[in-house]
This record gives C-alpha cells, structure tokens and sequence, in this order.
C-alpha cells in the first residue's frame, strides 16, 4: 500500500514488479482486543508476508517510505508507500506482499474489527 489522500485510497500502483523471496516478513502484533488488531510488519530486503485473505477492513500506515511487491489475483504490482501517509483497503484482499527495495522496510497494519 501512497500519497495522504481521503481515508479510502491506495498506494501509487507504479507498474508490474518480481522480487525473489528470501523468507517471511516478521509480524508483530502490538494490540488485540474487541474493536481492532494492530501489527507491525518488518520485512528485510527480498522477504515476503506469504499468501493470505483480509478478512476485516484495514488501514495500513508506512513507517518507512519504499516500495513493496503486491502478488494478487491481477498478476505482480508494485506500489510505492510514503512515511506516515497511510491507506485503506476494504475486507477481501487476497495477496502476498513482498519487499522490492535494498533495504528494510516496515508498515502498522490496523484490522478494523466489528465489536464495541
């Protein structure tokens, strides 16, 4: 997933990408409760989150600014994510992002969960 754009955008789809995968992002969720689950995402030079489905609405926020593989059902984009400009995407993704840069790269990913 950008530029600050109104809460339902995307990230810049700057055209089609193919990294090597040299292993798993890191995931490391920071809170889980009724109403949202919060995740931080590192992902070193080449290393990819794997195939999965957004179950739940979400807002991913960029702690650094790069680009990043999207593999879907559309074929390999890639998508360029600014520090601190976050995106929304609905429920139903199904992707595996992946790191295209020389260096890390890490993103929050906020689930927006239905209970209050």
């Amino acid at each position: 997933m950008s530029e600050i754009r109104p809460a339902r955008a995307r990230a810049t789809v700057t055209g089609r990408a193919r990294a090597t995968v040299t292993g798993r992002a890191r995931a490391t969720v920071m809170i889980d409760n009724a109403r949202v689950r919060v995740t931080e995402w590192r992902f070193r030079a080449g290393e990819a989150t794997g195939w999965h489905r957004h179950e739940l609405d979400y807002v991913v926020v960029p702690l650094t600014t790069g680009r990043l593989q999207m593999s879907g059902s559309d074929g390999v984009n890639e998508a360029e994510l600014v520090a601190g400009r976050p995106y929304f995407r609905a429920a139903g993704v199904e992707h595996d992002v992946g790191n295209s840069n020389a260096f890390e790269f890490a993103f929050v990913e906020i689930e927006i969960k239905d209970g209050r």
